[in-house]
């Protein structure tokens, strides 16, 4: 991995745009090493490369494309000592403004036609003597399980994730995402009790995404939910598979998952609406999607894309942090506990910090 490190910070002090990432439960960090500060989209989803896409699906896709990148693979080698922060004062800045959007969210829901809608806050820190690689390794050691990344690009910013949630994984024709909502801590109790609030909100993901599918796909297959980890926290997941029709592109694909239910709400466009008029920030990544673009593996003959929800991340200016965090709201959701759990969410990021 020495070669990848110092890519990192010779990019970065260069201003070079470059990504590293490593793919959850892999000992292989990948990375694109951009040769110039071009900045370069994608509409049409058919290059190859790392894809870098907003939450508004009206804005454009960045691609670091592969022919114009040095892509290095390297085993991950983490010294033991990488300290993580693990106790936290409660964060109480944009606690009420939170909880107003919250009771909003839940009185939308009571009078209208939208059943859930994912509300998120932005939270901003300041960081002295931040370190790129060193922020990127301790998030490497910390969430094994996860999409874990550093994503750099001088005209864009600095972001850095580490995501429980799969897009979609998509070889050839044949496809894999996922349904994830509900959210509680983790306390090791076996077994794990979910309340039907988690379980109805879990279940709309599933519905609609197996709904849109049908207009693509075939040969579906929902699996079923199971309880999954993610950091210190608790998911329920489904994994919904298929077959990719051969009218059909891998945009028109993308176009009917993104954004979930899981990053917006149902109705789709109901919820965009209420997250437009209300959240009063612009989410810009944060809840977008980001990975591998028609990537070829020669040896197994087969073109892959492996697309990440952009969440638990944040992106950084200067030494100031942006983290971003959020829940599902619905009409069973009570403001104190989602607070709460973005409070929880946003450990991820800060246990690395």
């Amino acid at each position: 991995m020495k070669i990848i490190e110092t890519n990192i910070e010779s990019h970065y002090k260069s201003n070079l745009p470059f990504v590293v990432y490593n793919k959850p439960n892999s000992n292989t960090v990948s990375s694109y090493f951009m040769k110039d500060d071009a900045l370069s989209y994608t509409t049409s989803f058919k290059e190859e490369g790392f894809v870098f896409a907003p939450y508004d699906v009206k804005e454009k896709a960045i691609l670091f494309a592969s022919e114009k990148a040095d892509f290095i693979e390297d085993t991950i080698l983490l010294a033991p000592n990488l300290a993580l922060k693990e106790d936290f004062e409660e964060v109480v800045t944009g606690k009420n403004k939170h909880l107003q959007l919250v009771e909003r969210a839940i009185k939308e829901i009571q009078l209208t036609f939208l059943k859930k809608v994912i509300v998120s806050r932005k939270e901003v820190k300041n960081v002295s003597n931040f370190n790129v690689l060193n922020i990127f390794k301790k998030l490497l050691k910390a969430y094994p399980t996860a999409f874990v990344y550093v994503w750099f690009h001088p005209k864009v910013g600095l972001w850095f994730g580490a995501t429980p949630e799969t897009l979609l994984a998509i070889s050839e024709a044949n496809f894999k995402t996922m349904s994830l909502a509900g959210t509680q801590l983790n306390t090791n109790t076996v077994p794990v009790v979910w309340k039907s609030k988690e379980l109805e909100e879990q279940q709309l993901v599933t519905d609609f995404i197996e709904n849109e599918l049908k207009e693509v796909a075939s040969n579906l297959i929902v699996n079923k939910k199971e309880t999954v980890k993610a950091g210190g926290l608790l998911h329920l997941k489904t994994v919904i598979s298929g077959v990719l029709n051969k009218n059909a592109t891998l945009k028109e694909l993308i176009n009917s998952l993104h954004p979930t239910p899981a990053i917006c709400g149902l109705p789709r466009a109901n919820a965009m609406s209420f997250i437009s008029k209300h959240e009063n920030y612009n989410r810009t990544f944060y809840t977008g999607f980001l990975g591998e673009l028609n990537k070829k593996e020669p040896q197994l003959k087969t073109v892959n894309s492996q697309l990440y929800v952009n969440l638990r991340c944040m992106s950084v200016e200067n030494n100031e942090v942006s983290i971003y965090v959020g829940g599902g709201i619905t009409k069973d959701s009570n403001a104190e506990k989602e607070w709460q759990e973005t409070v929880s969410k946003s450990m991820t990021i800060k246990k690395v910090l």
